[in-house]
């Protein structure tokens, strides 16, 4: 199927925070698995995991969200 140009969207990923993808164990695999790409593109130690795991998991659901921003903002959208 063609679209035309105006439906061309950002390239991000999308998620829905209202949906089942607003789930934090979901959030959390979306999180493991960039840095698992990004680790591959711009080196191993690139980013840490477990680090990142660690610390969307400290706090509340909202730091949660604040955690993947700051590390993913750059490849993703989330919606509410």
């Amino acid at each position: 199927m063609i679209k035309p140009i105006d439906e061309k969207t950002s390239g991000k990923l999308e998620i829905d925070l209202t949906g089942a993808e607003g789930n934090v164990f979901y959030l959390m695999g979306v999180a493991r698995g960039l840095a698992k790409k990004l680790n591959e593109l711009r080196g191993n130690d690139y980013l840490d995991w477990k680090e990142i795991q660690n610390d969307m998991m400290s706090d509340d659901y909202e730091y949660a969200i604040e955690v993947m921003e700051k590390h993913f903002g750059h490849l993703i959208i989330m919606y509410r």
